[in-house]
């Protein structure tokens, strides 16, 4: 997808989403509705998803909206390195995921490994903070923050 035509639709979907949660005024709660259904309808053509799916991956969240933040752990014995595989994609990666309600980074990267590879480990320091559009394909509807935990 063309990068300036996606960050206008992502730019219309926050600003809708905002409008939503702070309006009180009921033509403007209409008109920031408004605003994100053109958002989806926009996503909807150019992903060729439908506009159900798009409103339920893309519509679902309320509040001002702010990247989401991942967290995945390089875990290291005997020259290697320790990769699981994702459901979602069938792909190898670092085991991690997204960083749950009263967790911090550290405890959420020690659980992931835990959970996704039965290990218990410390984690040491932090290694890396991202920007995944920066790095990642394809590009989110939501800003994410990665962070690596050595």
């Amino acid at each position: 997808m063309d990068k300036s035509w996606l960050d206008w639709v992502i730019e219309l979907q926050a600003t809708a989403q905002a409008g939503l949660y702070y309006s009180k005024d009921v033509y403007d709660l209409e008109r920031f509705e408004r605003i994100r259904e053109i958002a989806a309808e926009m996503m909807s053509m150019k992903s060729g998803l439908s506009v159900e799916t798009v409103k339920d991956l893309f519509c679902s969240e309320t509040g001002y909206q702010t990247p989401k933040m991942d967290t995945r752990a390089a875990v290291f014995q005997d020259g290697k390195i320790l990769l699981v595989k994702e459901k979602a994609t069938d792909t190898w990666s670092l085991p991690g995921g997204w960083v749950d309600v009263n967790e911090s980074v550290k405890s959420n990267a020690i659980k992931e490994v835990r959970e996704e590879a039965g290990l218990e480990v410390e984690a040491v320091k932090l290694i890396a903070v991202q920007d995944r559009d920066k790095h990642n394909k394809p590009r989110y509807a939501y800003g994410i923050c990665k962070n690596n935990e050595l």
